[in-house]
Parts: C-alpha cells; sequence; structure tokens
C-alpha cells in the first residue's frame, strides 16, 4: 500500500509537466502563426488636401507622443505635399510637366477638400489656425521629426507623377518603398489609418 501512495504523486507530477509542455508548444505555435502586434500606427497618407494632411499628422504626432511607433506612407496625391516648393527639376517627360504644373508644390500649397471657395476657405482656416495657436502643417511635420514618426514615400506614385527624389522635402527619417514594405510594417501594428 505504501508504493502505491508513492507512485501516484510522481504520476501527477509527469501529468502536470506533459500539459505544462503541450502548452509552451501550442503558444509556441499560435505565435508563429499571429506574430505578435507592437504598439504601432501605420497609416496611409492618400490625400493631399489641406484639412485631411492636418489631420493625418496630428494623429501621426500624437500617437508619436503616446509612445507608439509611427509610419505614414505617402502615396499618390499625397506626395505631392512633400515635395519642395522652390525645387525646378529638369529632364521630365510632357506627363511629369503637366502634373508638376497641376498639383500642389508643397504642403504650404495644398487646399482644403471641402469648402476651398477659390482659396477664400483655405486663408480662413490657415488665419483660424494661427489665431487659435494651432500647429500648421509645417510645424507638424517638424514635430514629427523630433518625435520619429518616420514616412515612407510610394516609389510607384512618384513615377506615375513623374517626381523625383531631388524635389521632395529633407525629412529625417524617410524612405522610398514599394507597397511590401508598407504592409509589412501594418501587419505588424496595433492601428492602420487610411486618410
Amino acid at each position: 500500500m505504501t508504493t502505491a501512495v508513492q507512485t501516484q504523486p510522481d504520476q501527477g507530477l509527469n501529468t502536470m509537466e506533459s500539459v505544462q509542455a503541450e502548452l509552451a508548444e501550442l503558444k509556441q505555435r499560435v505565435e508563429a502563426l499571429e506574430p505578435g502586434q507592437q504598439n504601432k500606427l501605420s497609416m496611409i497618407v492618400f490625400s493631399g488636401e489641406l484639412d485631411k494632411l492636418l489631420a493625418s499628422m496630428i494623429i501621426a504626432t500624437g500617437a508619436a507622443a503616446m509612445g507608439m511607433k509611427v509610419v505614414l506612407f505617402f502615396t499618390f496625391w499625397g506626395t505631392a505635399a512633400l515635395r519642395k516648393p522652390d525645387a525646378n527639376v529638369g529632364g521630365k517627360d510632357l506627363m511629369a510637366k503637366m502634373f508638376g504644373w497641376m498639383l500642389p508644390k508643397g504642403r504650404n500649397k495644398v487646399k482644403l477638400s471641402k469648402m476651398n471657395m477659390g482659396g477664400m476657405g483655405t486663408a480662413m482656416l490657415k488665419g483660424l489656425m494661427k489665431k487659435k495657436n494651432a500647429p500648421s502643417l509645417d510645424q507638424l511635420f517638424d514635430m514629427a521629426a523630433q518625435l520619429g514618426v518616420e514616412i515612407k514615400v510610394c516609389e510607384m506614385s512618384m513615377d506615375l507623377m513623374g517626381f523625383k527624389r531631388e524635389e521632395i522635402i529633407d525629412y529625417p527619417n524617410m524612405e522610398y518603398v514599394g507597397v511590401a514594405t508598407f504592409l509589412a510594417h501594418a501587419g505588424e501594428s496595433k492601428n492602420q489609418l487610411f486618410l
């Protein structure tokens, strides 16, 4: 009878160790299937309009100030906001020149998406922002750079619109990438936005 009592606790330990080993293996399998999401915001900046760019940069700087890693993917019309206002780049074909003439040259030339009224609405909003001490796009881009917000510029959009790297602003955390790079960032982010 004494031997039966001694073997039962050993069997219980073996069973418990076996269950723990199985749980650890299952946990590893789940982690391999679903990579952990980081405290990160990945945002597509598609629009080249003042109000939407302001919203993008306010969200980005707010998230970065809260300790999140922030990646902005500028594509299509959003890329125009990244142009240097005084850059004159040669060697462009007719279509690239036309896009250059039609699209705003830099973030300070973008207009409102609604109620622009021939530029009057944009001027009114900028005046109101100044009066209320709200940060301008220039200030938001500066803050974003200081907070480590990364800007990824869509190479395909630049190519389609005929933009060259020499006419894009200087920004410390900027990289020219394809959509696969953005999707990799988005896949590991807790938050993804499209503006």
